[in-house]
């Protein structure tokens, strides 16, 4: 099989057969190298995965890079934009098996000659596509009441892009991107804004029976999907401050997978 460069493909996460539910938490926005990095929020999300059966997706804006003419202080920046690189790797690595999958950011991408988050993933060994990720996560068994068919949901994350004041412009991005692909769970960084919100949409079931009148007929379902804006790991302070931007929410939200009985997706913060 044979893809164009840069079109959109899914990877396939196949996690225990033995779990009954998964925890997934959306890693993104550290800016490592700002000297307002929360290093004790970011280091709680990262001790969430030693848990079996939680894992990780990151998404982007885990260095800072400020470059001239950015909004980011390049003189006060804590580290060199390859020293940047090189901590996020040797932070990371002892979680390589439990992050699922693995987009760039705004701020990777002020430095156009190198592509240091596809470093990142070549160094942890786990799918990356830059613009965005599509996943198959499968686990558990019992799935339709066949005792070895799996649950699968579906999962989509993109790092995000523009600029937004208000909690409802920063919003309606992860329902535009919904709207377009199929998925159980949308996350979409890039404001420093945490909002969740459940949506629903109605799907045909491709089973039908007769009715009483000879015709052929089959049920519409209603298909839950949630919506996610994920959380910062930076301080208030510097140009957030001066340009009168809020404060951000330094605690990860966790997407719970509950892989029995009726798939559903729920968050907690």
């Amino acid at each position: 099989m044979e893809f164009i460069e840069g079109e959109l493909v899914f990877y396939t996460q196949r996690l225990g057969s033995d779990f009954t539910s998964i925890e997934i938490a959306p890693i993104s926005d550290a800016h490592f190298g700002d000297p307002l990095f929360s290093l004790h929020h970011f280091e709680k999300t990262l001790k969430f995965l030693d848990a079996p059966n939680h894992f990780g997706i990151l998404n982007g804006d885990l260095l800072n890079f400020a470059i001239e003419g950015s909004k980011s202080n390049i003189y006060r920046e804590i580290k060199k934009p390859q020293d940047q690189r090189d901590w996020m790797i040797d932070r990371l690595k002892p979680y390589a098996k439990k992050l699922l999958g693995m987009t760039t950011g705004n701020h990777e991408d002020r430095i156009k000659a190198l592509d240091t988050s596809a470093d990142i993933a070549k160094a942890l060994n786990i799918p990356y596509r830059a613009t965005g990720v599509l996943l198959k996560i499968m686990f558990g068994k019992g799935n339709n009441r066949h005792p070895e068919k799996p649950y699968v949901y579906w999962c989509y994350f993109s790092h995000g892009y523009g600029g937004a004041r208000t909690k409802s412009a920063k919003a309606i991005k992860v329902e535009r991107v919904a709207s377009w692909i199929h998925a159980d769970f949308y996350v979409i960084s890039h404001d420093h804004v945490v909002n969740v919100a459940p949506d629903i949409y109605l799907m045909p079931d491709n089973r039908t029976h007769v009715d009483k009148n000879g015709f052929e007929i089959g049920k519409i379902t209603a298909h839950r999907k949630m919506l996610i804006k994920s959380n910062a790991y930076i301080k208030w302070g510097g140009y957030s401050e001066m340009g009168g931007f809020p404060p951000v929410d330094l605690e990860t939200p966790i997407i719970k997978l509950a892989g029995q009985g009726k798939p559903r997706v729920n968050v907690e913060i």
